[in-house]
């Protein structure tokens, strides 16, 4: 199995998604890459920023979630 293949599997973490999508920017801005390799970089880097935007959105639904239960406490306090 490629490393490639592998982490299309294994989903990734907030942390990691976010270092890796600061690499292929840095690999974009660098420029030197043909066509085809820019172009798989981007599709990558809009894989990775997907992945993050997902762990936010249910990072702030847990937040909304804590949030709710204080007060809702407060309220019946």
């Amino acid at each position: 199995m490629s490393s490639e293949t592998a982490q299309k599997e294994t989903p990734l973490g907030y942390e990691a998604a976010r270092d890796e999508l600061v690499e292929v920017v840095r690999k974009l801005e660098a420029g030197g890459l043909s066509l085809e390799d820019s172009l798989a970089l981007w599709e990558r880097g809009e894989t990775l920023a997907k992945t993050c935007e997902q762990h936010l959105a249910g990072a702030r639904e847990r937040i909304d979630a804590a949030l709710a239960v204080v007060e809702e406490d407060v309220s019946e306090a």
